[in-house]
């Protein structure tokens, strides 16, 4: 099993920073802003042939009866817990602060392994006031910059000293599932009720989520990622710089997921923001399942599940082979045949046809009994089908004149093809192409 290395310490010691220096990626939110920070963010460092994991937290403050300040403590107290080792992140520029004092008080109670960090050392001024920092009780300070990566590696061999060599974390390739929707739907809910963990913190508060949160889920036969998001809201209604942030973090999880559970609360119903959502999954050509959360809420009559999803697939075409799953987080109603769907639409976008089945039962379809009509007298004829080595499915008809095939045929082709094999919640990619 993997060791994990936690990063703790008061608000805007750089502790983000130093997370996405150590797993090499821009993942976690940097901000001036006190607090930006609420979850606990996961990744994955390597460094002298030994792999871990890394836990950012949200800043430790003591005493504060702000709910995102008592939510935060109970976070880093988790992560205190799961830590084999923990880097404890003062800031050399202000110096001792009674917060960080507060925070060692903590640290000398635990048994873990703890490393006393001191961050934002540019010059050798700041290496002079480190000293100070010795009060802590805590042992040897490692002075760092993290926005620039000097001293992480004096650092990094100190974390991992203990550490036995070992493989890359397997869950690197593991299907990535992202949870998405409009804020306050239920995202952090749900994905705290399938793993049984209060992994995010969750508030009634829309956009207490802000970095894209990575948890695995290894239960009940599956094994893959789960991304909580971000709300995304419409751009007018992204005031703030961290927000925008937020919302980029939450496309780019999108972009890098296999799958997307769209989350819709059905005392709302579809809306516009939802549309979009679910075009900027299209677009991306992304697995989707949608699932409408809040379902116990809603007054029940004859055929309103029927209903609400004609309404959903009437709103979502031309792509409207897209299950619909309708849940409640809060009674746990259906939410485990949610991933059983999602593994699904997984399989489905990962499905692979033989250049000769496709001409065996595709082509004469297309080539004899439908091919495309005539455009100005001109006939178009198809010759050969294959599917493209790509990472979703994408297919080629070549034909003499591929200009002349228009929208509505292209159109009975992909239908025609999630007639014959399961594509359903995947967008279909369909090239006509000279021969």
């Amino acid at each position: 099993m993997s060791n994990i290395v936690a990063i703790v310490g008061r608000p805007n010691v750089g502790k983000s920073t130093l997370f996405n220096r150590l797993i090499e990626e821009r993942r976690a939110i940097v901000d001036e802003t006190s607090g930006v920070t609420r979850d606990r963010q996961y990744g994955h460092c390597d460094w002298s042939g030994k792999h871990f994991s890394v836990i950012d937290t949200g800043g430790y403050v003591m005493g504060g009866d702000d709910e995102f300040e008592i939510e935060i403590r109970k976070q880093v107290q988790l992560a205190i817990d799961e830590a084999d080792v923990i880097l404890f992140l003062v800031d050399a520029r202000e110096g001792l602060t009674p917060m960080d004092l507060d925070v060692a008080a903590m640290l000398r109670r635990c048994s873990k392994k703890v490393l006393l960090v001191a961050n934002k050392v540019d010059n050798a001024k700041q290496m002079e006031g480190i000293a100070d920092f010795y009060q802590l009780g805590l042992g040897d300070i490692y002075p760092i910059a993290g926005i620039t990566g000097s001293g992480t590696g004096e650092l990094l061999d100190a974390v991992v000293a203990d550490f036995a060599v070992g493989e890359p974390d397997p869950t690197d390739n593991l299907p990535r599932i992202a949870v998405v929707g409009r804020p306050n739907v239920g995202k952090s809910s749900f994905i705290n009720m399938i793993t049984g963990q209060q992994r995010n913190i969750v508030t009634p508060i829309a956009g207490t989520t802000r970095d894209s949160i990575y948890t695995r889920y290894n239960l009940f036969g599956f094994d893959f990622n789960l991304v909580d998001t971000a709300g995304i809201r419409k751009k007018q209604k992204v005031s703030e710089d961290l927000e925008f942030y937020s919302v980029m973090r939450s496309v780019r999880a999108i972009e890098n997921s296999d799958v997307c559970i769209l989350i819709l609360d059905a005392t709302q119903g579809l809306e516009q923001q939802d549309l979009n959502i679910f075009g900027l999954i299209q677009r991306n050509h992304k697995g989707v399942v949608i699932m409408v959360n809040k379902w116990d809420l809603v007054e029940k009559a004859t055929n309103t599940h029927k209903r609400f999803e004609e309404l959903i697939s009437e709103r979502i075409a031309p792509f409207n082979d897209v299950p619909i799953v309708f849940t409640s987080v809060l009674t746990k109603q259906r939410i485990h045949k949610v991933l059983e769907t999602a593994k699904q639409v997984y399989d489905n976008r990962s499905r692979r046809i033989s250049t000769a089945e496709l001409n065996e039962q595709l082509l004469p379809i297309v080539k004899d009994q439908n091919p495309p009509p005539s455009v100005k007298g001109k006939w178009v004829k198809i010759k050969y089908i294959t599917q493209l080595p790509t990472a979703y499915p994408q297919f080629v008809f070549f034909c003499n004149l591929p200009q002349y095939v228009r929208d509505p045929y292209r159109r009975f082709v992909e239908n025609r093809m999630r007639e014959m094999w399961d594509f359903s919640g995947v967008p279909l990619t369909i090239y006509f192409r000279n021969k």
